[in-house]
Order: structure tokens, then sequence, then C-alpha cells
């Protein structure tokens, strides 16, 4: 794939997977806890102004520990891959500006990696080829998966200007039993746990210069925002 990259200083630094400092969460106290509503937003006797601030707080603490919740699964995920080796690098979506529906993006001698990330507690899980079985739903986790991958993969290949395909890789984060009658076509599907061992049995099929330009690929913000890049930077 030689020839495929230019300079540019327009590049995101790789540190490996991002360090997720450890939290400590203090247990409210019962002055902390208590709603306090904020001035201008009850009516004449007050209530309504009151409930309508209650449920907005209510939702803002959902919406905080969801967040929490998927920093974790992130920490535990990332702790798995930095066993790979510095063969392998990792990055963090968020670190390439993009969205939630793929977590990661792992290149290494397997080859490349979109991880999505699925918590799923303490609920048993339930796979069937593309059918993810969860607490009697059907959540769409593998096609989201594969979208996620087909993305990164339209994106690196029309800057390398050379077809690069990127594997979809959904990973379960939670203590509930992995079920697996059959796995989908395409699609890497395991525990957390298992991740590591998962993506470095994949073999052999990039040289280490063919991964170190697929890496400078991967790090440069014009690969995933075209658009954005400045009139003076060359490409």
């Amino acid at each position: 794939m030689s020839g495929l990259l230019h300079a540019s200083s327009d590049v995101i630094p790789i540190n490996g997977p991002r360090r997720y400092a450890a939290r400590h969460v203090a247990r409210p106290t019962d002055q902390q806890d208590q709603y306090h509503p904020p001035e201008g937003v009850q009516d004449s006797d007050g209530r309504a102004g009151r409930t309508r601030s209650v449920f907005a707080w209510m939702r803002a603490r959902r919406v905080g520990r969801a967040e929490r919740r998927i920093d974790q699964a992130r920490q535990r995920v990332a702790t798995r891959m930095a066993i790979l080796g510095p063969e392998w690098r990792v990055f963090d979506a968020r670190d390439l500006g993009l969205d939630d529906r793929m977590h990661f993006l792992t290149i290494g001698p397997g080859g490349i990696f979109a991880v999505a990330i699925k918590r799923h507690g303490r609920s048993r899980v339930m796979l069937a080829g593309d059918v993810v079985m969860i607490d009697g739903k059907r959540p769409p986790h593998v096609a989201r998966a594969r979208r996620a991958a087909k993305r990164a993969a339209a994106a690196m290949s029309a800057q390398a200007n050379t077809e690069i395909p990127v594997i979809p890789v959904l990973a379960f984060v939670g203590s509930g039993e992995l079920s697996v009658q059959g796995l989908p076509k395409g699609c890497l599907v395991t525990s957390y746990r298992e991740l590591d061992r998962i993506l470095d049995s994949r073999g052999t099929f990039l040289s280490a210069r063919t991964v170190d330009r697929l890496v400078e690929l991967a790090s440069r913000r014009d690969t995933w925002f075209p658009d954005r890049i400045p009139a003076t930077v060359a490409v």
C-alpha cells in the first residue's frame, strides 16, 4: 500500500488507548441529595413549575448514570486491548471526532477493526446470526456495528484511493450469560473479556510497515472530515 499517504501536520496524536482515570463518586448527603428548584420556574401556586423542574432533574441524573456506565465499559474494553502489545494501535473514536456507533478503531497485524461496545448488565444475551435478544427485545446491534465499520472503511478508502476493509466487532460488557446459537457473517461478536484473544487470533495479514501507514492514515483529521480541510493543507 505504498504511496497512499501524504504528509500533513493535521494529525491526531496517538498515545494508545485513552487513559481513563478512576473516579471516586462520593455518596451524597441528605442535604446534597435534596431537590432544590431553580428560581423563576414556579407559577402562581408554585406546583407546575416545581413539577417540571423535578422531571428535568431526574432526567439529568439518569443521563449522568448512563454516561458513567459507558465510561466504565470503555475502560474495561481499553484495558483488554492494551494486552495486545505494541504492534497494535487503538484509537478512541471520540479522539477521531466520530459518533458513538463505533467506540474504538483498532489497527494491527490481524487487520483493521471497528469495535462497538454494548452493555447488557446482568441480562442474558442470546445471539442467533444477526439476531440479538436481550430482555425480550431485539436491538439491531449487529447491523449498527456493520454500518459503523462500513463508514470507517469508506472514509479510509477514499483518502487512500484504494479499498481498505474494516471488520466490525461487537463487544458485550456485562456479567450476564452470552449464549451463541450462531454467529453473524462478517462481524465478530465476543465478550469484552475475550476481545484481545479474538483479535490476536486473526493471525498476521498486515506487515509492520503497512500497519504504520494505516495508523498515519487514521490519525489524519481529513480522513474523517474531508470537507473541513484548510486550503493551506496539502493532501
